[in-house]
């Protein structure tokens, strides 16, 4: 983990956009799998933790299915951290600390998003953030119960630097019975 924050320093010190973004793999219990990208919002020795709608395609993929994988990919450094593991959802109260903390449009957007189901048209959404701005016109509406945050508890992680001809520097570390192992990898 000290690797991992050492390498999301220098991303950030990089100032790379978005470089907390990183696609997350879920699959269905029948193994049907799917990715996508979304931000990193926090990790420690428990893990990493991002946050969505419980009731969308992920939400409910790992609902069924509560493993993960995670890749973040910073091309100007040539780095790239492969994560695996297995998901739980954060306590509520760490997911109203984070959802209270984000832009009032977050809260809002977040708030009347069904995510990844169809609608109509886009005048829709504008109609709901509407009722909603008028419900809350002091811009406290609570954290929807469908939303919130998982936590991937790493079993394996992997750090991958790219070197000249290809010959990249690869290592991966295994978590056992709660201590880390590490082998060097051939690119």
């Amino acid at each position: 983990m000290r690797l991992f924050k050492k390498w999301f320093d220098a991303a950030v010190r990089a100032n790379l956009k978005e470089p907390n973004a990183m696609t997350l793999a879920t699959a269905t219990r029948r193994g049907k799998p799917s990715a996508r990208m979304v931000l990193l919002k926090g990790f420690d020795e428990r893990g990493f933790v991002f946050y969505t709608n419980y009731k969308s395609p992920k939400g409910r993929e790992l609902e069924q299915n509560p493993r993960a994988a995670l890749v973040l990919y910073w091309q100007p450094l040539e780095r790239q951290i492969r994560i695996t593991g297995r998901v739980t959802k954060v306590s509520a109260e760490e997911s109203d600390v984070y959802f209270h903390s984000r832009p009032l449009g977050s809260r809002f957007s977040a708030s009347i998003s069904k995510q990844s189901s169809v609608i109509p048209s886009r005048d829709v959404l504008l109609k709901e953030l509407k009722k909603i701005e008028k419900k809350y016109p002091k811009g406290d509406p609570p954290r929807p119960i469908d939303w919130g945050g998982f936590r991937v508890h790493p079993k394996e992680i992997e750090f991958w630097q790219g070197g000249e001809f290809r010959l990249h520097d690869r290592m991966r570390y295994r978590r056992r019975d709660g201590s880390w192992s590490v082998d060097r990898l051939s690119p």
